[in-house]
C-alpha cells in the first residue's frame, strides 16, 4: 500500500522502472550495432571540470562575449586556447552540412513516429550520427518534437505527431542512437512552435496544464531519458516573451527542474534582445552574435545588469558539452575517415524508415497487395510519382546522392512482364502560369499584365517602376533555389539587410466559357504576403497571415472578361518569388492520363505536396495542391482499380474522392528509398505496419484547433483554447468521429489481442504496476502489429482525456505466432498536472487500462484500483 491520493509519491525505483526497461532495450539495440557506434559522451569528472574552468578563467571578457555568438553554422574556435570550432548541420533527417555534399536522406520524423518503433529510431539516429561524423559535424540540429495541432502546420513532417508520450519515446531513441556516434543531438523547437505563419512574431498563449501535459513532455523525455546535449529555442513568443529570453522555460524548468546541463542555442535569427537573452538563459546566439556581442553586453556586464557569472555559465555549458565528447582533446578529429560518406548500413536504415512508416488506410476488396502475375499494365500518375519527393522544404531539405521515385520503384519491382506507364497528370504551376493568357485592358490592351513596383510593403505612394510583363510571376529565390545555393542563401538571409518592396499586377482574363476555374498561387512564405482580387472581390487573402505557400481556390466565372489584381509584398534580402495561374477546372487534368487509366489493369496515383507547397517558413492547405482532387476523381472514374498514395506531413481533405478509390496509403515524406519501399508494399514483399501518429479528421472544421489556429482578431496572439484536448483527446471530448483515428493502420494479415492482466506487485516493500497481454498473428502472412496501451481515470474530479497513451510496443509475428507483451506503468502514467499545487498529481484511485491497435479499437480492458499509502 503505497499510493497516496493527490500525490505522486511512488518509490524512486518504481518511478524509474519504465526508464530502466527502455534504457535496456535501447542499449541492446546499440550493442547490436557495429563497433564504430560506441562513442557516446561521458559524464564529466572532477578533472574534466577543472579543465573547463581553467579555460574559462583564461578567457578575457571580450573573448567570452565573442564566444557566445555563432559563426554561421559553428561555435567559433579560440585558437589561443586550443578550442576548436564546433560545427553544426541542419537535419533532422540527413546531414545537410555546409560541405555541400549530398547525404543519406532518411524518411521524415512523421514517418518515424508512424513506425512506433523505438529500435528503428535508434538506428536512424545512429545513421545520421555516422553521416555527421563522416563530414566532421559536432552538433546535428534535430530532432524536432513540436506537437502536431493541425494538419496545416508546414513543419509537421519534421515532427513526431500529436501525442507527447509517443513523441518523447521516438525522440529518446533517435537521440540515443545519434549521440552514441559522438555527435550531439539538438532537440527543437523549445517551445510552442506549432505553426509556421508569423513564426517570429506570433505569441503562443498556452495554459500551464496544457504546457505540462502536452507540449513539454517530449522535451522532458529528451533531457531526462535521452540525455540530449543541446536544446534549440524557437522563434515565437510564449505568453508574451520570446523563447530566447524566457527564463521560466529556459532556466526554471529546463535547467533547475529537469537538470539540463547542455547547450541552449537559438534558432537561426531567433534572438531579439541582448540583455533579455543573456539573462533569459540562452547560451549561444545563432548564426551570429547579432545581439549577444561585445557592443551590446560589455557595458551591461560591467554595470552588473548581466553578471559576468551568467556569461561564464554560457561558456561553461558549451565547453563542458565539448569535453564530454572529447572534442577539446588535441588528438580528436571529429571527421572520421573510417566512415564512408555513402554508407550501406545507413541506406538500409533509410529503407526501413520508409517501409515501417507507411500507413495503409484503406484496402477495400483486398485490392492490395497486387498480384504481378495477373497484371499486364500499370499506370503510375501524379505530381509526386516522379521525381521522388524525399522530404518537405526548408532546413530539413536534405539532398540525397540518389533517390528512388515511386515510378522507378514500381518499374523495378514489377519486372519485365508488366508494362508500367507514367503521366504527371497535371501541369506544373509554372506551365499553368505560362498558359494563362491575360491582357492589360478589356479591349485594345496589350498581351500581358501591368506590373507596378513600390519601395514599401503596403503599395503606398507612386510606383517606382511600371512595366508590362507577360505573366503574373516574380523570379526571386524559391525554396529549391535556396537549397541548391545554401551557403550563398544563408549569407544573404542573415547578413544582408532586408529590402522592403511590394508589387501590384493588374490584368484581364477572358474566360472562354462559364464554369468553375482554378486560381493557384505560389509565394515565398516567411517575410511575404499576398492577396488576389477578381472583379473587385477578395478571393485569396494572405496579406497579414500567410496561410499557405501554395493557396488555390475554385471560382465560378461567367464567360468573358474578368479583372484580376494580384498584390504581394516582400521583406527579404533574397528577392520575391511569385507564380499565379488561372485554368478551367474541367481542363486541368491531362486527358491522356485519363485515357491511359481506362486501359490499365490498375492505377497508382501519387498525390500530395512538394517542397514548394509544404515547407518551413509557411503553412500549407488542408486541401491537396491545385488540381489533384480533380485528378483523383477523373482517374478513378476511368478505372475503379485505383490506389492513391499521399505525400504529406499530415492529413488532407479526401472527402470528395475517398469513396471512389479502394486503396489508400499515407507514405508521408519517405526519404531517398521511398519509391522502393512503396513498390515493396504494393506488391506484398513488405507487409505495411505503420500506424497513424496523428488523427485524420473528416473535415477541417472537425479539428479541435480549427477556430483558434490563427491569431485572434488583429493581434498576433494565438491562444490554445483547446488546452489539453488536442489531437485524439479533443476528438473524443468533442464526440467527433474522425476519418481515421489516432493509432490506426491496416495490415495484410490479422491480429488478435488477449489475456490482459494488470498487476501491482510488492517487491521488497516497493510496488510495481505492469500490464501484460498477448498478441497473436491470426492471418496467413508475417506482419507487425503496434500494441497500444491507454489509461483512463474512471471518475476524475478534474477534466481529463477519455484515453491517454501511456505505453506501446511494435511486435513482429509469423502466421499463428503469439508473443507476450509487458508494459510497465509509472506514476506519471496516472497523473495530471495540478497547476495550483505545481506538481504531478494522482486524483482518484480507480482507472481503466485499455489495449488495442488504435485509440478507437481497444478490445482489452482491465480495471485498476491504485493502492494507498498508510
Amino acid at each position: 500500500m503505497f499510493l497516496k491520493h493527490g500525490t505522486t509519491n511512488f518509490p524512486a525505483p518504481f518511478q524509474t522502472r519504465t526508464k530502466r526497461v527502455q534504457a535496456l532495450a535501447l542499449a541492446a539495440t546499440l550493442l547490436a550495432l557495429p563497433a564504430a557506434y560506441a562513442q557516446a559522451p561521458h559524464p564529466l569528472d572532477e578533472v574534466d571540470q577543472q579543465k573547463v574552468d581553467a579555460l574559462i578563467h583564461q578567457m578575457t571578457l571580450q573573448q567570452k562575449l565573442d564566444y557566445i555568438g555563432g559563426t554561421g553554422f559553428a561555435a567559433m574556435a579560440v585558437p589561443s586556447l586550443n578550442i576548436p570550432a564546433l560545427e553544426m548541420s541542419d537535419g533532422p533527417y540527413g546531414t545537410r552540412s555546409n560541405s555541400g555534399f549530398p547525404s543519406t536522406t532518411y524518411a521524415a520524423g512523421i514517418n518515424l513516429a508512424a513506425s512506433w518503433d523505438r529500435d528503428l529510431a535508434v538506428r536512424v539516429g545512429a545513421g545520421i550520427g555516422r553521416d555527421a561524423r563522416a563530414r566532421g559535424v559536432h552538433f546535428m540540429l534535430g530532432p524536432g518534437v513540436n506537437i502536431y495541432r493541425s494538419p496545416r502546420n508546414g513543419r509537421n513532417f519534421e515532427y513526431f505527431g500529436e501525442d507527447p508520450f509517443l513523441s518523447g519515446q521516438i525522440a529518446t531513441g533517435y537521440i540515443t542512437g545519434m549521440q552514441a556516434q559522438g555527435v550531439a543531438a539538438t532537440v527543437k523547437h523549445f517551445l510552442g512552435n506549432n505553426s509556421e505563419f508569423l513564426r517570429h512574431d506570433s505569441d503562443t498563449v498556452i495554459d500551464e496544464r496544457a504546457v505540462r501535459e502536452i507540449y513539454l513532455p517530449a522535451f522532458e523525455a529528451a533531457v531526462k531519458q535521452g540525455h540530449v546535449s543541446a536544446v534549440m529555442d524557437s522563434y515565437n513568443l510564449i505568453d508574451g516573451k520570446h523563447a530566447t529570453q524566457n527564463p521560466y522555460f529556459n532556466i526554471d524548468i529546463l535547467r533547475k527542474e529537469w537538470g539540463f546541463k547542455g547547450v541552449l542555442m537559438s534558432d537561426w535569427d531567433a534572438t531579439y534582445d541582448a540583455i533579455g537573452a543573456a539573462n533569459g538563459g540562452l547560451d549561444i546566439e545563432m548564426p551570429t552574435g547579432k545581439f549577444m556581442n561585445q557592443a551590446n553586453l560589455m557595458a551591461a556586464v560591467q554595470s552588473g545588469q548581466v553578471p559576468e557569472a551568467v556569461i561564464d555559465d554560457k561558456v561553461r555549458h558549451i565547453l563542458s558539452t565539448a569535453e564530454t565528447y572529447g572534442w577539446l582533446d588535441s588528438t580528436h578529429n571529429q571527421r572520421d575517415t573510417n566512415i564512408s560518406f555513402l554508407d550501406a548500413r545507413n541506406k538500409a536504415a533509410a529503407l526501413d524508415s520508409a517501409r515501417e512508416g507507411a500507413v495503409l488506410l484503406k484496402n477495400a476488396g483486398n485490392i492490395l497487395p497486387l498480384n504481378k502475375a495477373a497484371l499486364k499494365t500499370i499506370l503510375v500518375v501524379g505530381p509526386d510519382a516522379y521525381p521522388a519527393q524525399v522530404v518537405g522544404g526548408g532546413s530539413a531539405g536534405v539532398v540525397p546522392f540518389a533517390a528512388v521515385s515511386g515510378f522507378q520503384g514500381i518499374v523495378e519491382a514489377a519486372g519485365p512482364g508488366v508494362n508500367v506507364l507514367y503521366d504527371r497528370g497535371l501541369p506544373t504551376l509554372s506551365h499553368l502560369s505560362s498558359d494563362t493568357r491575360m491582357t492589360t485592358a478589356v479591349t485594345g490592351g496589350q498581351a500581358g499584365v501591368t506590373l507596378e513596383t513600390f519601395s514599401n510593403v503596403d503599395l503606398q505612394g507612386p510606383a517606382v517602376a511600371t512595366s508590362i510583363t507577360p505573366h503574373i510571376a516574380l523570379d526571386g529565390f524559391n525554396i529549391k533555389m535556396l537549397l541548391d545555393n545554401l551557403e550563398a542563401a544563408m549569407s544573404m538571409i542573415f547578413s544582408t539587410p532586408p529590402k522592403q518592396v511590394s508589387h501590384r499586377f493588374t490584368g484581364f482574363y477572358d474566360a472562354p466559357t462559364a464554369g468553375k476555374y482554378i486560381l493557384a498561387l505560389e509565394d515565398s512564405g516567411e517575410g511575404s504576403g499576398n492577396r488576389v482580387f477578381v472583379d473587385g472581390q477578395l478571393v485569396v487573402d494572405n496579406w497579414k497571415v500567410v496561410r499557405a505557400f501554395q493557396p488555390h481556390v475554385a471560382l465560378d466565372l461567367t464567360a468573358g472578361s474578368h479583372k484580376v489584381i494580384v498584390e504581394e509584398f516582400q521583406v527579404s534580402p533574397v528577392g520575391g518569388h511569385l507564380i499565379f495561374a488561372i485554368a478551367p477546372q474541367n481542363n486541368i487534368v491531362n486527358p491522356r492520363a485519363v485515357q491511359l487509366a481506362a486501359k490499365a489493369d490498375v492505377v497508382v496515383i501519387e498525390a500530395g505536396f512538394q517542397q514548394e507547397s509544404e515547407s518551413e517558413g509557411g503553412d500549407r492547405t488542408f486541401e491537396l495542391p491545385y488540381g489533384q482532387a480533380e485528378m483523383i476523381r477523373e482517374i478513378s472514374a476511368a478505372n475503379p482499380k485505383t490506389i492513391v498514395t499521399i505525400t504529406s506531413g499530415g492529413n488532407v481533405n479526401s472527402s470528395t474522392w475517398i469513396d471512389r478509390v479502394p486503396g489508400l496509403l499515407e507514405t508521408w515524406y519517405a526519404g531517398q528509398e521511398g519509391g522502393r519501399a512503396l513498390a515493396e508494399i504494393l506488391f506484398g514483399d513488405v507487409n505495411p505496419s505503420g500506424h497513424l501518429p496523428a488523427t485524420f479528421e473528416k473535415r477541417a472544421e472537425d479539428n479541435p484547433t480549427f477556430n483558434t489556429y490563427y491569431p485572434e482578431g488583429d493581434t498576433k496572439r494565438v491562444t490554445y483554447k483547446e488546452g489539453i484536448f488536442v489531437g485524439y483527446r479533443g476528438y473524443e471530448k468533442n464526440n467527433i468521429q474522425p476519418l481515421f483515428p489516432f493509432g490506426y493502420g491496416l495490415s495484410y494479415t490479422t491480429f488478435k489481442f488477449g489475456g490482459l492482466k494488470v498487476q501491482q506487485k510488492d517487491m521488497n516493500g516497493e510496488t510495481r504496476v505492469t500490464a501484460t497481454f498477448e498478441v497473436t498473428n491470426t492471418g496467413s502472412r508475417k506482419g507487425a502489429e503496434v500494441a497500444q496501451l491507454y489509461v483512463t481515470e474512471d471518475k476524475a474530479k478534474v477534466a481529463r482525456p477519455i484515453h491517454e497513451l501511456k505505453g506501446f510496443e511494435r511486435v513482429e509475428l509469423n502466421p499463428g505466432e503469439t508473443k507476450h507483451i509487458t508494459i510497465p506503468l509509472d506514476a506519471r502514467s496516472f497523473s495530471y498536472y495540478d497547476v495550483a499545487g505545481k506538481k504531478w498529481t494522482i486524483g482518484t484511485p480507480k482507472f481503466t487500462i485499455s489495449v488495442g491497435d488504435s485509440v478507437a479499437n481497444l478490445p482489452l480492458k482491465s480495471s485498476l484500483t491504485l493502492k494507498e499509502t498508510k
